[in-house]
């Protein structure tokens, strides 16, 4: 691990009862980065960032970040360290309202005057949650939500955001959307591990990619060169 490197992956293994869903997975993701996993579903990208945040625990390997090993840390120690994981299917407090919903991601937090500054700026980055700040969560579109969802898991201030699927389920027009909003975010220094089903757009806005099949890390490289992968192509781009 070196200065740049916020997270790695040492021979990662995670077993669900009798099946391993993930094989001495290596990865590392510089800050600053952009880096995509895909694969195709169940080839083990959510379990790769659930073992991240200590949803689901590692049966071998170690997890590095910021040269520290947090593969035994519990998930509220992980979170505190300024790692956040947006997961998969939003999962939104449905009977809470956006303004809430944003405050709770912002539970580590106790200074309310900086909570109040990135609540703003996440209502500037997102003005439709800035008209439905009063509004139950439960009651905004899939957009929407998926919106509320990123910016709930940046109010924590995070130095790497795990981002699972923000594309799932949403019409290519808020798709676009989200991935300018995504793209936006790295700007702001939030260094992202993304995991996304569109792997042409997900390679798009990376800066590296890993391929995962069946829990192994078959192929690594710049985004800009597994896009143009004959392998790549075939498999995941159509």
């Amino acid at each position: 691990m070196n200065d740049f490197t916020i997270l790695e992956l040492q021979d990662l293994c995670v077993n669900y009862g009798g099946i391993q869903a993930l094989k001495n997975v290596n990865l590392t993701v510089n800050k600053g980065e952009v880096v995509t996993l895909i694969g195709a579903n169940g080839a083990g990208k959510t379990t790769t960032l659930r073992a991240i945040s200590k949803i689901v625990n590692p049966k071998s390997g170690n997890i590095l970040y910021n040269g520290h090993n947090i593969t035994r840390r519990p998930p509220h120690d992980i979170v505190k360290l300024g790692l956040a994981h947006c997961p998969e299917g939003r999962r939104v407090l449905a009977r809470q309202t956006v303004l809430d919903n944003l405050l709770l991601g912002a539970y580590i937090r106790f200074y309310q005057p900086e909570i109040n500054a990135d609540i703003q700026q996440q209502f500037e980055l997102f003005p439709r949650l800035a008209q439905r700040r009063n509004q139950l969560a439960g009651t905004l579109s899939g957009g929407e939500q998926q919106m509320l969802a990123i910016a709930r898991a940046v109010m924590s201030r995070p130095q790497l955001l795990l981002l699972d699927e923000p594309s799932l389920g949403l019409a290519p027009a808020i798709v676009r959307e989200i991935f300018n909003i995504i793209d936006n975010l790295r700007t702001t220094g939030v260094t992202i591990l993304l995991v996304e089903q569109n792997a042409n757009l997900a390679l798009q806005i990376a800066d590296r990619g890993y391929v995962l099949e069946a829990g192994s890390i078959t192929l690594t490289g710049r985004a800009s060169e597994l896009i143009t992968d004959e392998r790549v192509r075939k498999a995941y781009l159509g």
